[in-house]
């Protein structure tokens, strides 16, 4: 059978034909890998103190996925039609010796020959002393998660005393090391760190950064996700213009957006100087164009952030299936994907939330 290059990998010409597509025809271009189920914080929107004790049963290392796992479902993705790939946790940078990964990821190359978008989310504490390594080892660009920009509220939403000053730090490094354009993640919660709003856009718009606020959601089984709790992406847009109108901000106008499958609503100030964006899965449900899979530290594929149940890649690798055998698996298990959670939350009264079936962790599978 005739073949060509993918990075270091010979995959069948056969697999090469048009990408697959689910049963609500959304091809697959995002895959967001986890690379650990653990974490150096307590977010009690991600994973609760309570919960994730100093006694909580992580997966043993056995059962986590080599890197040159990662990397042999990673190019079979792409021969699939993936064209960006996202290193998520836990807090990805806790996993060792991250950066050869990374490099086994950047070799990779499309069936056309070219480069992937690689990218990482992090919560930041340590980014400053990796930043530099990473950007060497291939990483494109990176998502920082941070919460509030007031020392207090950061210290108590991270749950572990962790102070501002470190993220900012990280943030730095990763400007500096080349690691953009950066994008920077708020989860608001209602009564919370919602009084954060404008300061933090004002931080980073004076920065020239793209700040992006993401509507708390029930992710998860863990997280005591309340609705009152969710403020809804209109709102924060309405203290941001009202902000403008004091002179506090540039004025904001829409953007389009950057790709098919985007998840955030995207607006610009009128000066040039920055970006802010809204990921609103509660109000405002974005699962008609989802081209994301997700693949847990462990090879379980998902093709939802709010599933209940995953796909074994991992058992087939260590079967000793094919690549071909894994890609066709894979193409398999998407094109029967009918995955639409927030459409169809949306359409439920919020008592009835609570008796849907338990989901999976986000802290297992990524944001």
């Amino acid at each position: 059978m005739a073949s060509s290059r993918t990075g270091d990998l010979l995959l069948p010409d056969s697999l090469h034909a048009l990408p697959p597509l689910d049963r609500l025809k959304r091809p697959l271009h995002d895959l967001r890998i986890s690379v650990t189920d653990r974490c150096n914080f307590r977010c009690s929107y991600c994973m609760p103190k309570e919960v994730f004790t100093k006694d909580y049963p992580y997966l043993p290392h056995g059962d986590l996925l080599t890197f040159e796992e990662i990397a042999r479902l990673a190019r079979a993705f792409v021969s699939l039609g993936v064209r960006k790939i996202r290193l998520t946790g836990g807090e990805p940078l806790l996993r060792k010796n991250i950066e050869a990964l990374i490099e086994q990821l950047a070799d990779i190359r499309t069936p056309q020959g070219q480069p992937l978008e690689l990218t990482l989310t992090t919560n930041g504490t340590l980014l400053a002393r990796k930043a530099a390594s990473l950007k060497a080892a291939g990483l494109r660009r990176a998502t920082i998660s941070l919460d509030a920009l007031d020392d207090t509220i950061f210290r108590q939403m991270n749950d572990m005393d962790y102070p501002v000053a470190g993220v900012l730090e990280g943030i730095a490094a990763a400007r500096a090391a080349g690691l953009g354009p950066l994008k920077i993640n708020m989860v608001v919660k209602r009564g919370v760190n919602d009084h954060e709003i404008v300061p933090m856009a004002r931080h980073f718009q004076r920065e020239g950064l793209t700040l992006r606020f993401i509507e708390y959601m029930d992710v998860g089984a863990t997280n005591g996700w309340r609705m009152d709790e969710v403020l809804p992406s209109a709102a924060v847009l309405e203290r941001l213009q009202h902000a403008a109108a004091q002179g506090m901000l540039p004025a904001l106008a829409p953007l389009e957006r950057a790709a098919p499958g985007e998840t955030a609503e995207r607006w610009g100030y009128a000066d040039g100087s920055a970006e802010v964006g809204f990921i609103s899965s509660v109000t405002h449900a974005f699962c008609g164009d989802c081209n994301r899979a997700r693949l847990s530290t462990e090879g379980q594929l998902y093709l939802c952030l709010f599933a209940h149940q995953g796909h074994d890649l991992r058992g087939l690798l260590r079967a000793g299936a094919s690549d071909e055998d894994i890609a066709a698996a894979i193409s398999g298990v998407w094109q029967e994907r009918t995955d639409r959670y927030s459409e169809l939350r949306a359409s439920l009264p919020p008592e009835s939330l609570g008796a849907m079936r338990p989901r999976i962790e986000m802290s297992y599978i990524g944001g």
